[in-house]
């Protein structure tokens, strides 16, 4: 499956620029091979399968927490303790959410997803 973003034309004895001699970047045809390639479509797999069900997650709960403030006000308006309601409470649960999914996305990128793409990034580097 092919992405709609093209990669640089280069030629196979083409050396990356810069300072010194340096590795011959990869050409167009190694970034679609790589594209097209298990390994590739794995780390592809891997990502997908954090990110599309944490997004719909979150959009789902952010859309409870709106309808609830624009139809059930009066359950909204609850007070839980002192000050404090259920509207107040259920905001800043979105901003720890937030944090919460931030955080982990970064543990799982850490942990799945940058040794899958430097493994990627070495093979092409190699090839090169």
């Amino acid at each position: 499956m092919a992405t709609e973003a093209v990669p640089p034309q280069r030629k196979a004895t083409e050396t990356a620029p810069g300072p010194g001699p340096g590795p011959a970047r990869p050409t167009t045809e190694q970034f679609v091979e790589i594209q097209q390639s298990e390994e590739f479509g794995e780390l592809r797999r891997t990502y997908r399968s954090f990110a599309f069900p944490l997004t719909v997650a979150f959009i789902t709960w952010y859309l409870l927490y709106v309808l609830l403030s624009n139809y059930a006000g009066d359950f909204m308006g609850t007070r839980l303790f002192g000050n404090i309601n259920v509207a107040l409470v259920l905001g800043l649960g979105q901003f720890a959410t937030t944090f919460l999914i931030a955080w982990l996305y970064s543990r799982h990128a850490a942990l799945r997803l940058d040794p899958k793409g430097e493994a990627i990034k070495a093979r092409m580097e190699g090839d090169a």
